[in-house]
């Protein structure tokens, strides 16, 4: 028996004494399934906007900055089983998730040329005790992700100066003078000419993301911007 048959034969008895389940419904995962098992893969609610040159992630973003290509994986509602895949990598200590899914989305963006240029990732950045407590940022995971699908460099330029208060329960204008102030760039020079694409969990209003993206534009305007999210919400 070869090396390969002889792993594929371990994992299979590891899935039965510790299954791998699904993120989504709980079922047992089997070989060839990851995170996800293929029929909540085939039934994700998708966005499929990264090919349209103005799409929901640009009406969020609109500002002074302005956003090159925009792409996000699936639609993202709090009542939705899918979204137990966001709120696990984001709090209950998996990370990996973000990781996983990350490159099976790169695998589907490499289809439609979406990385065809991109010079660097960038993470939103998480204060440091922040991260300290709760021991990663899941957006860092997501970039790690993309970065071995596409081989495209993970960049640390941007920076998180000091903690702010959550997010969660505050209205757009309210996220956007939240997060004023926050984030930073260093090594400027290190992107300039460079097509940057920023990445988040989740886009709801799009104020942080909007805000590191503005960030990069005032220390960087030679820089082109991209973006890219997990999930994204629809607005009601």
């Amino acid at each position: 028996m070869g090396f390969g048959a002889l792993k594929g034969w371990f994992n299979d008895l590891l899935r039965i004494v510790y299954p791998d389940v699904c993120e989504v419904c709980g079922s047992s995962l089997v070989r060839g399934e990851e995170v996800i098992c293929l029929k909540c893969d085939m039934n994700m609610p998708r966005t499929r906007v990264h090919n349209d040159s103005f799409n929901i992630i640009h009406e969020r973003l609109a500002g002074k900055t302005p956003i090159e290509r925009a792409a996000g994986y699936f639609y993202y509602y709090r009542e939705s089983d899918y979204a137990s895949i966001i709120h696990n990598a984001k709090y209950n200590g998996r990370p990996i998730i973000a990781r996983k899914l990350a490159m099976r989305f790169a695998g589907e963006l490499m289809a439609d040329n979406f990385f065809d240029g991109i010079d660097i990732i960038l993470y939103v950045p998480m204060f440091f005790l922040k991260k300290i407590k709760r021991g990663y940022n899941q957006s860092e995971y997501i970039a790690n992700g993309l970065s071995q699908a596409t081989n495209i460099p993970v960049g640390h330029n941007l920076i998180s100066k000091r903690s702010h208060s959550s997010q969660t329960k505050k209205n757009s204008y309210r996220r956007w003078l939240n997060a004023q102030g926050v984030y930073d760039v260093i090594n400027p020079e290190g992107l300039e000419n460079k097509h940057v694409l920023i990445v988040d969990d989740v886009i709801t209003t799009g104020a942080t993301l909007l805000t590191c993206c503005d960030v990069v534009h005032k220390a960087v305007p030679s820089a082109t911007i991209s973006v890219l999210s997990l999930a994204v919400t629809r607005l009601r």
